[in-house]
C-alpha cells in the first residue's frame, strides 16, 4: 500500500483537464503513439466537441520514481460541471489528494472555488497546479496571487505546467509521490469498497468502478451491495489500464472494477459500499445519498407512430445514465410521451443531443420547469414538477419555490450588469467581495427557476465569457405561483402550460403569445392566441386569415351585391374556425422556451 497513490484532477470547465490526463497518460506509456487521440479519457463525441467531461473515468499509471521505486498511480478524471457535483464528491471520497488545475489566463473562477471546498470537506491534500503557462495571454505571477488571498494555499507549493506542450509532468508526478499520502486502510478487515462510478458493456453488463477502503476482493466472492441489499458473485475484478486488464484481486488502497452480472446502471447506486456476504462489513461508507432530479421537462415524439421507439430508445439511454429518471405521460397537443427529471440544465442538453444522435429521434421538449411545494388548505402537501398537475387555486394555503445560492465570479468592469441580471431574475443580493485587483465575487439567493431557462448563455454574454457562475441549492421559500395556460381559439395546448411567479406571469403571457404568433402558420380563418390564468385572460395576440377578394368580380352595381358575397364569405370563415385544426409545429415549442429579451 506504500506504493499506491490516489489523486483527481478538478478545475473549472476549459482549464485543462482532460488534456493534463491524456499528458499522463502518454507519459506512462500506456498508449501508443499511433493509438493516442486527444481526451482519451472522454468516451463519447459530445464530450470531444463540447471539450467537457460527462462521465467519471479512472486510470491506473505506472510510475518509476528516480529512486528506482515503482508506484502504482490511480488518477480518477471527474466532470466540471455543477449539474455532476455529486458524481465529483464521490470520486473525490475515493482520492488522498487532487490536483487543483487553474488556466494561468483565465485564473480562479467559481467551479475553482467549489472544487476547493469539496477537496477540502474530503480533508484531502491539495496541489495547485497553473497550467497553460504557454499562452501569449498568460499572467502566471496574478494567478499566484490569487492562490494566495482567494484560495489561502501557499504559492511556493504550486507547480507551473503547460499541458498542452507537456512541460513540467515530471514534477507533477515526482509531487503526487511525495506530498499525497499514500491509502489507509485494513487488508484482513471486512471488505469495504466505494462504488464511485458505473457504466454499461453491451457484452458484460454493468461495469462498476471500485475503491477498495478495507479488506481484499477476487472474482468469484459473493458480494452485497448495502444500500439495496442486493447480492451479486464477482465474474470478473482489475484495473483500468485505457482498456481492461483484469488482475487476480483488489486489495485495500486501490481503484479498479467489478464486473458482477449487473443488468442495468440503475441497479448500481454511486456511492454505495459493497461488502462480502460472507463477512460483511459493521456499517457503510459515509456520504452516501439517493440523487435527486432538479429540472423536469417532457419528451414527445415528432411522430405519434415513433412513440414505440422513443420509449425503447430511453430503455437504452438508461442503461448508460442512471441519473435520469422518466415515466409516461400524456398531452392533448403532443400525444403520448415521458416526463423526464434532469441533474440540471447541462444534463438535460446532453439527453436531448444523445437521443436525437446516438437513438435518431426526433423529439420536442416542454419548458423546462424545476420542483415546486403546495400546502394545501386541509393540510397535505404536494410536491409538483409538471404543470398539469397543479392544484385547484381555492385549495392553495401557499405556494413554495426552491431557492439556490448563486456565486459568480466577474471582472470588475462587469459588476453593473450581473447586478443588473442577478436582480432581474428575483435575486437578492447577499454579498459583494473584491477578490483582487478587476475581480469581484458576487452571491445572490434566488429562485431555481429563473436559472433553468438561460441565464449562464446570458451571464456569458454580458461578461464576454469572462464570468462563471456556481450554485447550492438551499431551501423552499414562500412565494406567489400561478399558472399560466396558452389558449388557441379557446383551447387550451397542455404542453405549452407554465408554473410561474404572478409578477412575471403577464410579461411572460405576452412573450409566449408573440412567439407563437410568429411561428403558427396562418389558416383561413383568425386564429386568436390567449395567455390566461384560470379564467383571466392576462395577454393576447391575433394571427389575421387570409383573405381572398371575393367582391373582385362586382364590377359595379347595387352595393348589397358586394355586401352579400362579404357575408357569405364571413359564415363560411365562422364555419371553419368552428372544424378547424390548428396544427402547431415544433419550432413552435422551440421559440416559447427562448426567453425574452432575445
Amino acid at each position: 500500500m506504500n506504493n499506491i497513490r490516489n489523486f483527481s484532477i478538478v478545475a473549472h470547465i476549459d482549464h485543462g483537464k482532460s488534456t493534463l490526463a491524456d499528458r499522463l497518460i502518454q507519459k506512462a506509456g500506456l498508449v501508443e503513439d499511433r493509438q493516442f487521440h486527444d481526451q482519451i479519457l472522454d468516451s463519447m463525441d459530445l464530450e470531444r466537441e463540447r471539450g467537457i467531461t460527462i462521465k467519471s473515468s479512472a486510470v491506473t499509471l505506472t510510475y518509476t520514481a528516480p529512486d528506482g521505486n515503482d508506484f502504482q498511480i490511480n488518477l480518477i478524471d471527474t466532470p466540471g460541471h455543477v449539474d455532476f457535483s455529486y458524481e465529483v464528491s464521490r470520486a473525490l471520497a475515493a482520492c488522498e489528494g487532487v490536483l487543483l488545475l487553474i488556466d494561468a489566463a483565465q485564473g480562479v473562477e467559481a467551479q475553482t472555488l467549489a472544487n476547493l471546498y469539496a477537496a477540502m470537506e474530503h480533508n484531502l491534500v491539495i496541489i495547485p497546479v497553473i497550467n497553460k503557462i504557454d499562452l501569449p495571454a498568460a499572467n502566471p505571477e496574478t494567478v499566484l496571487e490569487q492562490i494566495d488571498r482567494d484560495l489561502g494555499l501557499e504559492p511556493k507549493d504550486a507547480l507551473m505546467v503547460s499541458a498542452k506542450l507537456g512541460t513540467g509532468l515530471d514534477e507533477i508526478l515526482k509531487t503526487v509521490i511525495e506530498r499525497i499520502p499514500p491509502p489507509l486502510g485494513e487488508l484482513e478487515s471486512p471488505l469495504k469498497a466505494l462504488i464511485f462510478d458505473a457504466f454499461y458493456d453491451p457484452f458484460r453488463g454493468t461495469v462498476v468502478a471500485v475503491r477498495v477502503v478495507d479488506g481484499r476482493l477476487k472474482a468469484g466472492d459473493h458480494i452485497l451491495l448495502m444500500a439495496s441489499e442486493a447480492q451479486y458473485r464477482t465474474e470478473e475484478v482489475g484495473l483500468f489500464k485505457v482498456k481492461r486488464q483484469p488482475v487476480g484481486e483488489l486489495t485495500a488502497g486501490m481503484v479498479g472494477y467489478i464486473i458482477a452480472g449487473l443488468k442495468n446502471v440503475s441497479d448500481v447506486a454511486i456511492g454505495d459500499t459493497i461488502t462480502l456476504v460472507s463477512a460483511p462489513a459493521a456499517e457503510v461508507l459515509p456520504g452516501f445519498k439517493t440523487v435527486k432530479p432538479v429540472v423536469f421537462s417532457s419528451i414527445y415524439p415528432v411522430s405519434s407512430d415513433d412513440y414505440l421507439d422513443l420509449a425503447e430508445s430511453l430503455e437504452k439511454y438508461k442503461l448508460n445514465d442512471a441519473s435520469l429518471v422518466y415515466q409516461k405521460d400524456s398531452s392533448l397537443a403532443l400525444g403520448l410521451g415521458f416526463r423526464c427529471g434532469f441533474l440540471g440544465l447541462l444534463h438535460l442538453e446532453i439527453v436531448q443531443e444523445r437521443l436525437e444522435r446516438e437513438f435518431d429521434q426526433s423529439i420536442i421538449m416542454t419548458a423546462p420547469s424545476v420542483r415546486y411545494l403546495f400546502k394545501l388548505k386541509d393540510g397535505r402537501e404536494l410536491y409538483i414538477d409538471n404543470p398539469q398537475d397543479y392544484p385547484e387555486p381555492t385549495q392553495i394555503e401557499e405556494s413554495l419555490e426552491p431557492y439556490i445560492k448563486a456565486c459568480i465570479l466577474t471582472p470588475e468592469r462587469y459588476i453593473g450588469a450581473v447586478m443588473k441580471l442577478g436582480l432581474d431574475r428575483r435575486g437578492i443580493s447577499s454579498n459583494l467581495n473584491y477578490q483582487g485587483p478587476g475581480r469581484a465575487e458576487m452571491i445572490f439567493e434566488m429562485p431555481l427557476a429563473e436559472v433553468v431557462y438561460d441565464f449562464y448563455d446570458k451571464l456569458k454574454s454580458i461578461t464576454q465569457g469572462y464570468g462563471s457562475f456556481d450554485y447550492d441549492l438551499l431551501d423552499y421559500r414562500a412565494n406567489k405561483l400561478v399558472k399560466v395556460d396558452i389558449l388557441l381559439n379557446g383551447e387550451k395546448v397542455d404542453a405549452l402550460s407554465v408554473i410561474t411567479h404572478k409578477d412575471r406571469a403577464r410579461p411572460r403571457a405576452l412573450n409566449m403569445c408573440e412567439r407563437l404568433r410568429e411561428e403558427l402558420p396562418r389558416q383561413q380563418f383568425k386564429i386568436a392566441i390567449q395567455g390566461a390564468i384560470g379564467g383571466d385572460i392576462i395577454a393576447r395576440s391575433t394571427i389575421s386569415a387570409f383573405r381572398k377578394d371575393v367582391t373582385a368580380k362586382c364590377y359595379g352595381g347595387d352595393i348589397t351585391r358586394k355586401r352579400k358575397l362579404l357575408e357569405k364569405q364571413k359564415k363560411g370563415k365562422k364555419r371553419m374556425k368552428m372544424v378547424g385544426q390548428i396544427e402547431v409545429p415544433q419550432s413552435a415549442f422551440i421559440a416559447v422556451l427562448k426567453s425574452d429579451e432575445d
